[in-house]
């Protein structure tokens, strides 16, 4: 055997692969070999498929992954990937035989360092910012003293007893808990279905609705005060029609919540102390403001005694007034009495002067009736007279009214041409040949019957006649006898 027959058998030794066999032996390879690893990379190219699976490529300066989230997953995140962010992904190795790829299976994300998570925070307040949800002029004033106080934080932590301590100190006031996770998986959608659900109590609720929230959460990293950055919070926030504080963390942590709250307490401690009025200041305050009233009030009426003195200083004496007062009108009542007096006698001289000169009442009756009955007959001939004179005048007028009457013209020899109806005939023009006319005359009327129409009176030939039935012989009277 040469060496030619030697190398094509030992070539034709090795077994032959499908494209499938030899895919499923690199995926089973990669597999059992990568079963769980972290890669540190930027996310590029994310983009969410229509079935809620998420897709991207990891990078780094050398080379670039494939990674894919399946949605079972993707909704357990607890922060949703960007382009640009540098994240530290949790998950398995891969092949997709279709490509001839390998991938990364990814079952968890996190930031790569607090730097990531910075940037990723500053893009999200920028895009809040822009929508208005930061604006100064949606904030609203706290209550000055709320009747009841809504807390959102965790009800095992120390946060709620040092709310609950500093409010007992300060203003006792009645405080609802809303409990929630401040922290990890679901921690954001709890705090916003709070905020909301104290929102949304009404008058017709056994709770009250709260007059004031504080949504609170004791100091962490950047990372455990993470839910208080994400979107859901940050609108739900800013929805609130009850006024918010924030309350997250301790003075040097911010987080997007305060952006979006009314006020923004450094402490949770400070949240309540922001909430209520110190109620001893208050008592000293009223009891301060009491006293400084009554003496204003004690000042202002001595002042008004001082002034009421010295005007009454410069009247004369009342009792001085009234004595010469009553001197006068002791005077004006003598005065009085005898004026009276003297006034009667004069009036009764003048009236009985005054009955004097009076003429009888008969005298004057009489005078008055010859007055009357000499208008009255006077009245009378007027009236007779104006009675002729229109009798005269109607007469005259009758006369010439009668004078214009058409049946005179008839006692001249005129006749009046009627039609069927009675109607006078005043033209020609209404009357046709074989017309059948009235005439009336002073004496009486008869009927005729037009043969002719023209300026002259112009013939028309007469219709012959009808031809007169012969007249029946008489029927012989018999009631006479004869004589022979």
């Amino acid at each position: 055997m040469n060496a030619e027959q030697s190398t094509a058998n030992t070539e034709h030794n090795l077994p032959e692969l499908s494209v499938g066999e030899i895919s499923a032996a690199l995926k089973a390879t990669v597999e059992s070999t990568f079963q769980r690893v972290r890669v540190r990379g930027e996310v590029s190219g994310f983009k969410r498929a229509p079935s809620g699976h998420l897709y991207m490529t990891l990078k780094d300066d050398d080379a670039v992954l494939d990674a894919v989230c399946w949605r079972g997953t993707a909704g357990r995140l607890r922060m949703a990937p960007e382009d640009g962010l540098e994240v530290i992904a949790t998950g398995r190795l891969t092949t997709y035989p279709g490509r001839s790829k390998y991938q990364i299976v990814v079952e968890s994300f996190e930031m790569a360092g607090e730097g990531a998570l910075l940037k990723l925070l500053e893009n999200r307040r920028r895009q809040l910012a822009a929508e208005g949800l930061f604006d100064a002029d949606r904030k609203r004033d706290l209550p000055f003293l709320p009747d009841v106080i809504g807390v959102v934080t965790s009800p095992t932590g120390a946060v709620i007893r040092d709310i609950l301590h500093r409010l007992a100190d300060r203003f006792p006031r009645r405080v609802l808990v809303w409990p929630v996770l401040v922290q990890g998986d679901g921690a954001a959608e709890q705090i916003a279905a709070a905020i909301a659900g104290f929102n949304d109590l009404t008058e017709d609720t056994k709770i009250p609705r709260p007059d004031l929230l504080i949504v609170a959460r004791g100091g962490g990293s950047v990372e455990d005060l993470w839910a208080f950055n994400e979107e859901i919070v940050v609108r739900a926030a800013a929805a609130s029609d009850i006024p918010l504080i924030s309350a997250v963390g301790h003075e040097t942590d911010t987080t997007l919540i305060d952006f979006a709250a009314d006020q923004r307490a450094p402490t949770p401690t400070a949240a309540a102390e922001m909430a209520v009025p110190v109620r001893g200041e208050l008592r000293a305050q009223v009891m301060d403001d009491a006293t400084r009233l009554v003496s204003a009030m004690n000042r202002q009426v001595l002042d008004g005694r001082r002034r009421l003195e010295g005007l009454a200083r410069g009247l004369p004496d009342p009792r001085r007034l009234v004595e010469g007062a009553a001197q006068r009108l002791d005077d004006w009542d003598e005065r009085l009495r005898n004026s009276l007096g003297v006034g009667l006698r004069v009036r009764h001289q003048n009236l009985a002067a005054a009955a004097g000169r009076l003429r009888k009442p008969d005298h004057r009756i009489r005078s008055g009736l010859e007055r009357t009955l000499g208008e009255s007959r006077a009245l009378d001939r007027a009236m007779r007279a104006g009675l002729n004179d229109r009798a005269a005048r109607l007469a005259q007028a009758s006369a010439l009214l009668e004078s214009f009457s058409y049946e005179r013209l008839l006692d001249r020899g005129f006749a009046l041409v009627t039609d069927g109806d009675g109607k006078p005939i005043a033209s020609v023009k209404r009357v046709s040949p074989g017309d059948d006319v009235g005439l009336r005359f002073a004496d009486g009327a008869a009927r005729a019957e037009v043969t002719s129409i023209g300026d002259r009176g112009t013939a028309r030939p007469k219709p012959a006649a009808k031809p007169k039935p012969e007249p029946k012989p008489k029927k012989a009277d018999e009631r006479q006898g004869k004589l022979l």
